[in-house]
């Protein structure tokens, strides 16, 4: 295989990337899981595409898309809409990481610094990924909703915490950083004016080429900050939906459904590179163990903690709340990031960064298996529903109101 022309190559590794997951979501294997294993094994198996520069470029492409179609969902009203519940779910995430921290720190010999990307890396669900994923999950509109907000609630808040505690080697390095990243922001919205009604003008129907160009070139400069591809991509996403009244070509439907599309096709290159990159060593008994391990305390947790809040705050039943908790509970792409970063910059033996990958597959497949089970184990008597809903606002009538 190592003698076969490299074109044959690439086209091999297409049919792999493309449709062999496909394939086996029949047998509901999430295609993210199917790409990442693919890389494991042409690369640690078969020794195919490592430090492959195409491949490298590609999966550029796919994390900055999947993080700008991710901030390109994030709607200022939608968010406003459950404000009280959202601040009490980070509030729930903010105290889950404080506690997540101190363990890991105490039971782990790596730095505090370190300890708080692992509780990151454990907590986090994947925005990008579940916005991607969630038509798939057959829930309702109203679910669905909640799923969003919290999800993108909660990577808005893992993204400040890993700013600051990638940039907190000292208060100097921070401080400047943070007014990078500011005048980054600030920047912004005055290239995506110019290029939308300075240059469109000359090269018609090219807002989407301009979102996609600016959000790679911005997600290089974060990353030459400090903070990964995925704060400048995201940031742009966020940035142009703001100013969605205002240009509305940038961020129109289409625009969003482009993004989408462009991510589908990309992002199973990011998973293939992030399995190149998990070499023999982290390959062991003891990463799957470390694993499950993690797995089988973050997720009854994190499911636990998601429907009490739902059965206190909306007096919803467990079986709709765990409709909700479920498909947060995916960190992929997130676990993946931060394992990466833990690998480069804190220099973490391979059975964290194993039991990390491990656990970021477990969390994957979770959602696949529990929202495929029998209808009957999520049915929902939805006249109690209506009737016993809670408001979302002490003047907002319940859903169950005339």
């Amino acid at each position: 295989m190592n003698e076969a022309p490299k074109e044959l190559q690439y086209v091999l590794l297409l049919f792999g990337l493309l449709v062999l997951p496909k394939m086996l979501q029949r047998y509901r294997v999430p295609s993210a899981i199917t790409t990442l294993l693919l890389g494991v094994g042409f690369g640690a198996g078969l020794g195919l595409f490592l430090q492959d520069e195409t491949v490298h470029l590609l999966s550029t492409f796919g994390i900055a898309a999947l993080f700008l179609f991710a901030g390109l969902d994030v709607d200022a009203r939608g968010l406003q809409r459950g404000a009280r519940i959202l601040v009490e779910h980070l509030g729930i995430v903010t105290l889950t990481l404080v506690v997540a921290t101190a363990v890991i720190a105490t039971l782990l010999p790596i730095s505090v610094r370190a300890s708080v990307l692992v509780a990151l890396a454990l907590v986090t669900p994947s925005t990008g990924f579940i916005l991607e994923s969630l038509s798939s999950l057959g829930v309702s509109k109203e679910e669905a909703y909640w799923i969003r907000t919290k999800a993108i609630a909660s990577e808005l808040l893992a993204l400040g915490v890993l700013f600051v505690t990638l940039q907190s080697t000292s208060s100097a390095r921070l401080i400047l950083s943070a007014i990078a990243l500011l005048a980054l922001a600030a920047f912004l919205p005055v290239l995506l004016r110019f290029l939308v009604d300075g240059v469109s003008r000359y090269a018609p129907n090219s807002e989407f080429a301009f979102l996609l160009i600016v959000a790679v070139i911005f997600a290089y400069v974060t990353r030459q900050l400090g903070v990964y591809y995925l704060v400048g991509a995201f940031l742009v996403g966020v940035t142009a939906r703001r100013l969605r009244e205002e240009l509305p070509r940038l961020a129109s439907d289409q625009n969003l459904h482009a993004v989408e599309v462009f991510a589908s096709f990309f992002v199973p290159f990011y998973f293939f590179n992030a399995g190149l990159s998990i070499n023999r060593e982290a390959l062991s008994w003891q990463t799957l163990w470390l694993g499950l391990a993690f797995a089988a305390v973050s997720i009854p947790l994190r499911t636990a903690l998601v429907i009490l809040q739902r059965r206190a705050r909306l007096a919803e039943p467990w079986r709709q709340g765990m409709r909700v908790a479920v498909p947060l509970i995916p960190t992929l792409v997130f676990t993946l990031v931060l394992a990466e970063i833990l690998r480069e910059r804190f220099g973490i033996n391979n059975a964290l960064f194993g039991g990390l990958i491990a656990y970021a597959a477990l969390t994957t497949i979770f959602p696949a298996i529990i929202l495929r089970a029998p209808r009957e184990a999520f049915e929902i008597d939805q006249e109690v529903v209506l009737a016993g809903a809670a408001p979302l606002y002490e003047d907002e009538p319940g859903p169950g109101a005339q």
